[in-house]
């Protein structure tokens, strides 16, 4: 028994995939091996309080989990005042004294968040975290700064990786120099459309044309994305895209299948077998998605000519390395219905794990059960981290 890994697991945050961020969680920690590993959960509240949490599972995807931690908290917090009918310390100030902890461990200020939370106590660290976190503040490389800073395994990732799969516009940057085919587009920030908006209206319609895609170059589930059909539309979706990110991306339309991929490894990554969504609405939208009410269907495999799946699962992986991802990956493209062209969509460096999502069915129906697909991820977490550490040492060796 002392031989398990303890992780923690961290959900929630502070993006508009807050609520998905906290099924996919539930998911993992249902199907993570409870005789191979310690489990601690932290959930990040909306207002970006970190919270150890300790209740049951299935109160993270409701969202009762922020109530049960609050009250642990206010136990904790009362316990450790010398007089507790005194006290003022306040709920959500509350840190767990570094005095407390085995003076022989250094924790250095980055960790200390985890102790704050108190995830780490009494010199028991964590092992490695895997932050089930989707969106701006747990996908775009911010965090993935703290682990670094903090030197902790992590599942996912690293910090350029998800920053630029995170950054839509950027992506697409990279993989035209890549060679890898993509659609029409063209970015801007708000301040440059509220300057010069009348020319970028007359390149959209010039180059884009109509019907085209809005979205905020840096979201995720399809939050902030609008399709529109003409001038008017176009105006709305800008503006509505706006609330989500200072930069706006428009996509040309592309009547195409919409195909994903999983891809999971580090240096070396393997592609799964490819998906169909059919979405029901006009697109796969936030909705669509995860929608009480969809009806939305996947089909893996996808109903797609053999060398139209393998050149996909070539392309997955080439945009795996070029933004130099790590552990996972799912790469979304689009297959023209009528011609069969290929065009790649995104990346997304942390997609979902709840019971419905495309990464780990592909995985699933590619040979590797949900549980060992977790598995594998956390062997690939210490096996990048361990690397890193090597070149560290031998930075430090040629110093000295």
């Amino acid at each position: 028994m002392h031989n398990k890994k303890r992780i923690a697991i961290i959900f929630g945050g502070q993006s508009t995939e807050h609520e998905v961020s906290r099924f996919s969680a539930q998911s993992v920690i249902e199907n993570l091996d409870k005789s191979k590993y310690d489990i601690i959960m932290i959930g990040i509240t909306k207002e970006g309080n970190w919270l150890n949490y300790n209740g049951p599972i299935e109160k993270i995807g409701s969202g009762e989990w922020e109530e049960v931690a609050i009250k642990l908290l206010n136990n904790r917090a009362l316990s450790h005042c010398h007089n507790s009918e005194q006290c003022d310390c306040g709920n959500n100030k509350f840190v767990l004294d570094d005095s407390e902890l085995d003076g022989s461990i250094n924790y250095n200020s980055a960790r200390s968040i985890l102790v704050a939370s108190g995830a780490e106590y009494e010199g028991k660290k964590i092992d490695i975290v895997f932050p089930v976190l989707h969106g701006l503040n747990g996908e775009d490389g911010t965090i993935q700064g703290l682990f670094e800073l903090a030197g902790i395994p992590y599942v996912g990732c690293g910090v350029l990786g998800s920053a630029v799969g995170m950054d839509k516009a950027f992506a697409k940057i990279v993989f035209e120099k890549e060679g890898l085919p993509q659609g029409k587009y063209l970015a801007f920030n708000k301040n440059q459309f509220k300057t010069d908006s009348d020319k970028i209206i007359k390149e959209i319609e010039g180059n884009l044309g109509y019907p085209c895609f809005v979205k905020p170059c840096n979201s995720g589930s399809s939050v902030g994305v609008s399709k529109a059909r003409n001038k008017k539309e176009l105006l709305d979706a800008i503006d509505f895209a706006g609330i989500y990110d200072r930069r706006i991306l428009i996509e040309e339309f592309i009547n195409g299948k919409e195909i994903e991929c999983a891809v999971l490894g580090n240096d070396n990554p393997d592609a799964s077998t490819v998906g169909e969504v059919v979405p029901d609405n006009e697109f796969y939208d936030y909705e669509a998605k995860y929608g009480s009410e969809s009806t939305s269907k996947v089909i893996i495999p996808a109903d797609l000519p053999y060398e139209t799946i393998e050149k996909i699962r070539e392309y997955a992986v080439k945009a795996f390395k070029v933004l130099d991802c790590a552990g996972l990956a799912r790469v979304d493209f689009f297959v023209h219905k009528e011609t069969g062209k290929i065009y790649i969509n995104e990346v997304n460096t942390m997609p979902g794990f709840t019971k419905i999502s495309m990464y780990p069915k592909l995985w699933e129906a590619t040979g590797l059960p949900y549980s060992k697909l977790l598995e594998k991820l956390i062997d690939l977490a210490i096996e990048r981290y361990l690397e890193k550490s090597e070149s560290r040492c031998r930075r430090e060796e040629n110093r000295g």
